[in-house]
């Protein structure tokens, strides 16, 4: 390349990362920040119109036995009970256009994840802001989906390894393919600034897939109320979620929990009109944050979630599927939760404990979960009790070690009659800038 031209690109870029403006660089409104509800009103710089950024993990983590089955960070291989792996390494780039007004019009971002196991898109999408009654947003692309507050809470910030059993096997990779509108006021004197509300429609897949298999879309919505202050020292925000969606059924065989001969046992209905008919995925959730605070670096975090509905998916999991099944489906009746204890003794040390639970079959109990009824392993209860201790040296070094004590519901199946050994702790360095 010659050098004059190698001179004129290092001058545009020079010029394209310094240039001034007097608006506000507005971040993603999900997946990048700490506190739900910071939205469009998060500042990064105000000088600034593209940012890159990112964070990597690097851990090691010991399981209670070799090839233990483990949703904090995957399996461990079938010879080993320890293991050095790179969890996160992710790349993030954020443009944002200012009208003649200062005001911000448009936003884009593409975010990366590269690891040992690959590199991968996370994130590919772009904002339109409405600037005449300050209170509306339009996205489309890839992005996290509006539901719940642990699936948007970004994994740099989130105090715990993993997010729980249950929202990793319900939203797989927690993003989507769709178009979102979000009601967010930017005006500090609204009387409404507290409130937030998204409605978007999604392909449904996340993005377990390349493509969409059928012509059905989900809706998705979640109506919030950010970090509000009861008084001086506790802060209150709540969320209510709704996941109304399905898909395609090209099989005519669907399988539901009845009750024969007085025993609980999947039944299966093989009418043939069932074949091109929507399967139900539906999920209801609320979720609560509050925040007491002691004095101006400590303060304690009581959070908590809980989801139920009705998943569709095969008979061995309760993922919904990737493709199109050309074995029978199963319907099953859900709930799950999690909780968080957390207290910050200062800017550098704190403490959690958390406690989570995913039944994906509400109506199947300890040993009724055997053969003869049809169940399976995807039908077991599992409960995570987690604790740990997150050393935040400054904004680019975080330091967490964190223990999870697993317990599965005991049943009639061969192989779950007794507590699996799966207890996984976890020593991670987390570097950002």
């Amino acid at each position: 390349m010659p050098q004059v031209m190698r001179t004129f690109i290092l001058l545009f870029l020079v010029l394209f990362l310094c240039k001034n403006s007097k608006g506000q660089f507005i971040i993603d409104m999900i997946d990048t920040t700490k506190d739900s509800g910071k939205g469009f009103q998060s500042v990064i710089n105000k000088n600034q119109r593209f940012k890159i950024s990112g964070y990597f993990q690097p851990q090691f983590q010991i399981a209670s036995t070799e090839g233990a089955q483990s949703f904090n960070g995957g399996n461990f291989q079938p010879q080993s009970a320890n293991r050095f792996m790179l969890r996160r390494g992710r790349i993030k780039f954020d443009y944002v256009h200012f009208g003649k007004n200062t005001a911000p019009t448009v936003q884009f971002v593409f975010q990366f994840d590269a690891t040992e196991r690959g590199v991968s898109l996370r994130d590919a999408w772009g904002r339109i802001l409405e600037n005449k009654l300050n209170n509306f947003g339009l996205v489309m692309g890839m992005f996290t989906i509006p539901f719940g507050y642990e699936i948007n809470l970004s994994s740099s910030y989130r105090e715990s390894p993993e997010r729980g059993r249950m929202s990793q096997i319900l939203f797989t990779n927690q993003r989507d393919l769709g178009a979102m509108v979000s009601f967010e006021p930017r005006n500090k004197s609204s009387f409404l600034k507290y409130i937030k509300w998204d409605a978007g429609i999604f392909n449904g897949l996340g993005l377990s897939s390349f493509s969409d298999y059928d012509s059905y879309k989900d809706i998705i919505t979640r109506l919030s109320l950010k970090p509000i202050p009861v008084d001086e020292k506790l802060y209150l925000s709540m969320g209510l979620s709704l996941y109304d969606g399905g898909f395609l059924q090209n099989d005519k065989y669907v399988y539901t929990l009845g009750n024969v001969n007085s025993q609980k046992k999947y039944i299966a209905d093989s009418t043939v009109q069932n074949i091109g008919s929507k399967l139900p995925r539906k999920y209801y959730g609320g979720d609560m944050q509050i925040k007491f605070i002691h004095s101006k670096e400590s303060q304690t975090e009581l959070r908590g979630e809980y989801i139920f509905g009705k998943q569709t998916s095969g008979a061995y999991t309760s993922v919904t599927p990737s493709t199109l099944m050309t074995d029978p489906y199963y319907i099953r009746n859900f709930n799950g939760a999690y909780f968080y204890l957390l207290h910050s003794f200062n800017k550098h040390h704190q403490l959690g404990i958390k406690y989570d639970w995913y039944d994906p079959n509400i109506k199947l109990k300890g040993d009724e979960i055997n053969s003869q009824a049809g169940a399976t392993a995807a039908d077991i209860k599992y409960s995570t009790i987690g604790f740990g201790y997150i050393y935040q040296l400054n904004e680019s070094l975080k330091i967490l070690a964190w223990y999870d004590l697993v317990k599965n519901e005991t049943t009639a199946l061969p192989g779950y009659t007794a507590d699996l050994k799966d207890n996984v702790f976890t020593l991670r360095m987390q570097f950002r800038f």
